[in-house]
């Protein structure tokens, strides 16, 4: 294949693309807004799944260098009642087909199986306009400029590949989550660290919950998670921790301790991250020399599928432009036709689990659904 692939975005999903595609032989330049591997945090635990991230890994070619970062026996889990009392406890015994792993090591893998020069970091895109015959031009925020014969949008939720293919933009889905961090649980949160126990905790009540991971190194990683409108989240000074972390905490009142310790106790200011999708089953015409994977594609209410399903989008793309060296278009509309069902099913699923987590018969409802899964 002699075209080069431009893609934007060095999230998992376009670092898995550029990996699939050196390995067979195609050369490919991501480009990355942020000023280098290292310029934020990359978030906390993965479960990668046996689905679709682990074969989008073995597409890669780095399953075994997976498997040297998963963290044994964090796929641990409790749920709690608000009042801490123990609703289930799931320990990992190993058999678990979705290992843990810390995102930004497994980014560090990806990167680092890529030729030198690869991601070209602090590009940032401003513009995207077609040139006709399947090129596109690419505006950076430097005022420099790039042509493509073929783009590729991995550049998340509000992704300015998109609007190439699709007019659609995610809404605000009537929940957020507020992310907070504990470091050093067992020394300094000993209560709240046993309730999180060795893998993750999740508790639950209608339109509320309060879900935590057990990160390396004794971190506490936590969701809390509140449906409630833009405007009421609008009213509260994030810039101000204490005061924050108060009026959300208010929210639990009567939890018990040592779950809104993983808000009050916080040891960095609450992040707020309101929750957005795309529309339902989203899709669009074929539009030649471009196409979009992960968010950009099809951004749905978290169900923990959307690394899996970015870094699987990344291999399907790859090997399709691989099975069709000569016919980039034909390896475009394969993906996409793989693609449109596949997303929307999950997007389906995200949204039954959410209606499982936060509807109005939890924690019931998750309880019923560990057992059904239990006994398929």
């Amino acid at each position: 294949m002699n075209t080069h692939v431009t893609i934007i975005g060095a999230g998992l999903g376009g670092l898995t693309l550029a990996r699939v595609l050196h390995v067979h032989g195609i050369p490919s330049t991501v480009y990355e807004a942020e000023a280098s591997p290292t310029a934020r945090a990359q978030g906390g635990l993965l479960d990668i799944h046996e689905s679709n991230g682990q074969p989008a890994l073995e597409a890669a070619g780095l399953i075994e260098e997976f498997r040297g970062l998963v963290l044994e026996g964090h796929q641990a889990t409790r749920v709690l009642a608000p009042d801490g009392t123990v609703l289930l406890d799931e320990p990992d015994d190993g058999t678990g087909g979705r290992p843990e792993v810390q995102r930004g090591e497994l980014r560090r893998m990806l990167l680092d199986s890529l030729p030198a020069g690869t991601v070209r970091w602090g590009h940032k895109v401003t513009d995207v306009r077609p040139l006709g015959g399947g090129k596109h031009e690419v505006t950076f925020a430097d005022g420099t400029t790039t042509g493509t014969d073929l783009l590729v949008g991995a550049d998340g939720a509000w992704s300015r590949v998109r609007p190439l293919v699709s007019a659609a933009v995610p809404e605000y889905i009537g929940r957020s989550f507020v992310e907070t961090w504990l470091f050093d649980g067992d020394d300094r949160h000993p209560a709240t660290a046993a309730a999180v126990g060795g893998g993750s905790l999740l508790t639950l009540a209608p339109g509320k919950a309060i879900q935590a991971h057990r990160e390396s190194g004794g971190t506490l990683h936590a969701y809390v998670v509140l449906s409630k409108p833009r405007d009421w989240f609008a009213e509260i000074d994030f810039s101000d921790a204490a005061a924050s972390a108060a009026r959300i905490a208010a929210e639990f009142e009567g939890w018990a301790p040592e779950l809104t310790a993983l808000i009050t106790d916080a040891d960095v200011p609450p992040v707020l991250r309101p929750l957005h999708a795309l529309p339902a089953g989203h899709r669009w015409d074929r539009v030649p020399g471009v196409t979009l994977l992960g968010d950009a594609a099809h951004l749905s209410a978290p169900s923990g599928e959307g690394a899996n399903l970015a870094m699987y989008d990344g291999a399907e793309l790859g090997r399709a432009l691989a099975a069709h060296p000569g016919d980039v278009e034909t390896a475009l509309a394969e993906y996409e036709r793989a693609l449109f069902p596949r997303s929307a099913a999950e997007a389906e699923d995200a949204v039954r689990m959410h209606d499982i987590l936060f509807g109005d018969a939890t924690p019931q409802s998750l309880l019923d659904f560990f057992a059904a899964a239990k006994s398929a």
